[in-house]
């Protein structure tokens, strides 16, 4: 067993356009005076970090880690989930996703997953530079608008959706195997890589790659109706990364998991702060304990409700409260007996005379 490392927060949703939250040194600070000692960073933002740069130079990679060493933190990963997004996008949702993408890439689809693809690649060799053993990204999607069968699907074409979606990422995959960091999917609605069933799917396309791995994170599962504590039972092996986050579902006799194209404070279900949902965070921490998980806990604050300051103070505590320190020794060692293999022999009662 393993003692996760924590606690973590994830900055996506907390860099803004004034101080502190418009630069990596102002947010690192504010962070570590929250509670965190890590920081899990996007790269899509020149503000937080050049990740062109960070790939092609280990002293410049070096240099942003020693920036938030002195505030206290460190990088548990990066994340380029956005850029992830890109790599496979339905036409349907072309102009929505164009805003992940530079301005000169808008209403350019094959040039932006182009710019994807290479972004992915230099968030992998950053990530190498700055001796991290892991990024973060989503899936992308092509068969997310068929999700709900009706008309029913053409056979066929969700296969060959997955296998145009392991085609494009299977490059990424050999470029992470190359310099020695996993690519963590976050399984979330809304990417073809939603849940384990769709997850294998991919995995037996790209030849169960051992550089595709998992984030877990438990609130998705929540507002999809899955068993979040049996999904750690059946890919605790694949899982490499931990979204400490919290949500809550209240079916009601008007509403359900789509949610009725309602905001999110009026949806069934929703995220929530930490400890305001109904995720069974000590039971989480315990699998993941008992399965010998020593990655990062890392608070990824989305909330319907809460200010995300409060959210993000409140965060780092309850992560700290929840951390399992594993034990050194067995709880019934006081009783040990001091037996050796001839005495156990003897206690079985064999050897004796008949």
């Amino acid at each position: 067993m393993k003692t996760l490392k924590g606690p973590g927060l994830f900055l996506a949703q907390f860099v803004g356009g004034t101080a502190p939250f418009d630069s990596l040194d102002g947010l690192a600070g504010w962070a570590a005076g929250c509670g965190y000692i890590g920081l899990q960073v996007p790269t899509g933002d020149l503000r937080l970090m050049d990740v062109e740069r960070a790939a092609t130079s280990r002293d410049y990679a070096q240099e942003l880690a020693g920036r938030l060493a002195a505030h206290g933190t460190c990088f548990t990963e990066l994340s380029a989930h956005l850029q992830g997004q890109l790599v496979a996008v339905h036409p349907a949702y072309d102009t929505l996703f164009d805003g992940f993408a530079p301005a000169h890439l808008h209403g350019r689809p094959a040039a932006r997953q182009q710019w994807a693809v290479d972004q992915l690649r230099k968030t992998l060799s950053a990530a190498a530079n700055l001796n991290l053993p892991a990024i973060a990204a989503f899936s992308g999607a092509l068969a997310w608008p068929f999700v709900y069968p009706w008309p029913q699907r053409p056979a066929g074409l969700i296969e060959a959706a997955f296998d145009e979606l392991a085609a494009r990422w299977r490059p990424i995959l050999d470029h992470a195997e190359d310099v020695g960091v996993d690519i963590c999917f976050e399984i979330h609605p809304g990417e073809d890589l939603h849940d384990g069933v769709s997850y294998e799917m991919f995995l037996e396309r790209v030849g169960n790659h051992p550089r595709a791995r998992m984030l877990y994170d438990p609130s998705h599962y929540v507002l999809q109706g899955l068993d979040y504590l049996a999904n750690i039972d059946i890919y605790h092996e694949r899982i490499g990364m931990f979204h400490v986050k919290d949500a809550e579902f209240n079916p009601t006799g008007r509403q359900g998991v789509y949610g009725g194209y309602q905001s999110w404070v009026d949806r069934a279900g929703r995220f929530r702060s930490l400890g305001d949902g109904q995720v069974d965070f000590k039971a989480v921490f315990s699998k993941l304990t008992q399965y010998g998980f020593g990655g990062w806990a890392v608070v990824e604050w989305e909330c319907a409700l809460k200010h995300p300051e409060d959210g993000a103070r409140e965060g780092a505590a309850f992560v700290r409260e929840h951390i399992i320190r594993v034990t050194d020794r067995a709880f019934d060692d006081f009783a040990g007996a001091g037996t050796d293999a001839a005495r156990n022999r003897q206690i079985l009662g064999l050897g004796r005379e008949q």
